[in-house]
């Protein structure tokens, strides 16, 4: 998979755009500035957003063309943020070290996805946010009649609420929903979709 972000972020333009994912920014919205994580954080739009907005931000992912392309929208809008090309499965940090969990389309395969949210949210402080958007498992409906649309073509990957809420079973829910949009991000998020969104508090 390295080769294949590799290849996808080390095209000339922003695969899913420069904007951040409007869910997130407007949850980022309310919440203090502190320190933040952004996992598979890809060309880094949303984690410069954060940083923008006076957060220290931490973020990694596993492809060095999207750390170039992350890197380099940080430095066009002025901020700095600390990226790091690894994996997962290798990120390692303190627990109870961030402010704040973001996961904005972060999909693992289903063997490890609760490990790696349970890993994930050990690094966040008590009182920490949770904030997630990511396909839901009625996306199929919509990728398989639309390329465009994004998202795994596995079922076993895409997310349900249940499993969210069972993978963070430590955090209160403050709001959650599964919905349909529109999906108007860069080249490979266009079009009618099904996600799931979740913003929680580490207990």
């Amino acid at each position: 998979m390295k080769d294949f972000w590799n290849a996808r972020y080390g095209e000339e333009v922003y695969a899913y755009g420069t904007a951040p994912n409007v869910f997130f920014s407007s949850e980022f919205k309310k919440i203090l500035p502190g320190k933040a994580l952004f996992p598979a954080e890809g060309e880094g739009r949303n984690a410069v957003f954060a940083a923008c907005c006076g957060w220290e931000v931490v973020a990694f992912d596993q492809s060095d063309a999207g750390r170039t392309k992350a890197l380099q929208l940080a430095a066009a809008k002025g901020v700095e943020i600390d990226y790091i090309v690894t994996s997962v499965t290798d990120f390692d940090a303190k627990e109870e070290t961030f402010d704040a969990l973001v996961l904005v389309y972060a999909h693992f395969p289903e063997p490890v996805r609760k490990i790696f949210h349970q890993k994930l949210a050990r690094m966040l402080k008590p009182g920490g946010y949770l904030v997630l958007e990511g396909f839901s498992k009625r996306h199929l409906e919509f990728n398989s009649v639309n390329e465009r649309a994004g998202g795994p073509k596995d079922w076993s990957m895409l997310f349900s609420l249940e499993e969210l809420t069972a993978d963070f079973s430590d955090f209160e829910i403050q709001f959650s929903e599964e919905t349909t949009v529109q999906l108007n991000e860069g080249l490979y998020h266009v079009g009618e979709s099904a996600v799931v969104r979740l913003v929680g508090r580490k207990k």
